[in-house]
């Protein structure tokens, strides 16, 4: 247990509201907010993470019932609080490539076009500021973590995500910039020169991420970066391989190899609005998994499991599975004794039909599913939002995680439950189904693989002797006590809080 403090200040000496802006998207806010958010929860500060907008299908339940980005909720953790949904206020999930879901405090509200988006701005700053004030009153600081880059000047105007944040709650900005993208100076130096006059004047310094090399062939540049701009570099973070972290959009695509006799190999179709990725982390961390994610275009190889994922456009996903040539494959694959499982939207497409009368994920109308399990799917104006506990149906073994769907399933299929979960006044409720030959199974529930002894069930059924127990919870926590204890020893830490001494 870590309980010095880095920055040699008693707890409470900091007050106030830090935001962490980069130069580009994935240039480590998230990752950075998070380590920040540990290494002040060690020194007794109470800190709260912050993202005023967020735009991701990797979203998160939380505690009160309501849906945020998957990096605040690490975050929290990180922080050592239960995620909450005033921790991400607005979120965007894209339905198309102009248009997404709004969600405001947890909520869906409405969905808009980018056009549209645009104009609501000034209603969703009133929800970004409700809750900033609300965290800035329950917690000694505020770590706000931007969206995208502050110097996209086309959003300038009733931005709420980066500077038009800053300017309106008037806090301190860092700057990070990804170093391994290359062009780190040019991204910096020229990230200022777009800002206004009072925007440049709030970034009190620079952090530099992503580094590996010898740090003193970097040291010139440093120097002149700090001469050129008159801010200086708060600190230089190495590259770290392995850390065991949500991501908060992206996928990651490469996989080390792992040694072993025995491997599963699990396959993931990657849709074009694909959902909850991190359904998948506890297979990309087994030591015996061999995961690999299918793009466009690309066969499907042979494997023992294939997981059909979660979509924001399920009717759309699967049309667009099909025009891949993935279902003659996922018949193949089950000709020949493979394992199909999906979760969510990846379960509405196993059913006979899917159905969107009103329109809530794209033009009304129904779809054929792949009909290898027996009901169907309708879309509905309520979205499904819980977290959840049970049992697998066909093994004695633990089940936790979330659902946020908006399909109502009906059918004689679901009369053979995948899960049995919970209801909270000690009696349990099915959820999905299994095929009558054991091959095919799907769920609701995301997360389905988090629980060490559920994952070793599952692995078995999909063919794995010998499963090993992979703790997912274990690893993102080791994950983040190593991110802390890099920022406390190559950050300067004092000054960059220097704003927030009280």
């Amino acid at each position: 247990m870590h309980t010095d403090s880095p920055l040699s200040l008693p707890p409470g000496a900091l007050r106030g509201t830090l935001m962490v802006q980069g130069t580009t998207s994935d240039a480590g806010k998230s990752t950075v907010v998070a380590g920040l958010c540990r290494v002040l929860a060690r020194a007794g500060t109470r800190v709260a993470p912050f993202k005023p907008q967020n735009m991701a299908l990797n979203s998160a339940v939380t505690a009160d019932g309501g849906e945020i980005g998957r990096a605040q909720a690490l975050q929290a953790q990180a922080a050592r609080l239960a995620p909450h949904t005033d921790m991400n206020p607005v979120l965007l999930k894209p339905s198309s490539d102009t248009g997404a879901q709004v969600i405001i405090h947890g909520r869906a509200r409405l969905d808009l076009d980018a056009r549209a988006y645009h104009a609501y701005k000034p209603e969703a700053m009133k929800a970004v500021l409700a809750s900033h004030a609300r965290l800035e009153q329950a917690y000694d600081v505020v770590l706000v973590e931007g969206a995208g880059s502050p110097a996209e000047i086309n959003l300038r105007e009733r931005d709420i995500a980066n500077m038009g944040f800053a300017e309106r709650v008037d806090c301190p900005v860092v700057l990070v910039a990804d170093i391994d993208r290359g062009g780190v100076f040019a991204h910096l130096v020229g990230t200022l020169d777009c800002l206004s006059d009072s925007e440049r004047a709030r970034v009190t310094g620079f952090i530099i991420n992503r580094f590996r090399g010898d740090i003193g062939l970097l040291e010139p540049g440093l120097d002149w970066l700090t001469a050129r701009t008159g801010k200086p570099v708060f600190g230089v973070l190495p590259y770290l391989h392995g850390l065991h972290l949500d991501a908060e959009d992206a996928i990651v695509g490469t996989q080390a190899a792992k040694a072993g006799a025995q491997r599963l190999r699990v396959i993931v179709p990657v849709l074009p609005r694909i959902a909850n990725h991190t359904d998948f982390d506890a297979l990309r961390a087994h030591p015996q998994v061999d995961l690999r994610f299918i793009g466009p275009g690309m066969p499907v190889p042979p494997a023992d499991l294939v997981v059909l994922p979660g979509s924001k456009s399920v009717r759309a996903d699967l049309a667009f599975l099909r025009a891949n040539g993935w279902e003659a494959a996922l018949q193949r694959h089950l000709r020949y004794g493979g394992k199909l499982v999906g979760i969510c939207g990846g379960m509405q497409m196993l059913g006979r039909q899917v159905h969107d009368p009103d329109g809530r994920e794209g033009p009304a109308g129904s779809s054929a599913g792949l009909g290898w399990l027996d009901y169907e799917t309708t879309l509905a104006a309520e979205k499904q939002l819980r977290q959840v506990s049970g049992r697998l149906a066909d093994a004695d073994a633990p089940v936790r995680g979330y659902e946020i769907h908006l399909g109502v399933t009906t059918g004689a299929g679901l009369e053979r439950p995948a899960v049995w979960l919970d209801r909270g006044d000690g009696t349990m409720r099915p959820d999905g189904a299994c095929s009558a030959d054991g091959q095919v199974l799907a769920t609701y529930v995301h997360g389905l693989f988090d629980d060490p002894a559920g994952c070793q069930a599952l692995l078995r059924w999909a063919g794995l002797d010998g499963a090993q127990a992979v703790d997912l919870d274990a690893l993102r926590e080791a994950s983040i006590e190593r991110l802390a204890d890099t920022l406390a020893a190559h950050l300067d830490l004092g000054a960059m809080f220097a704003p927030l001494q009280r």
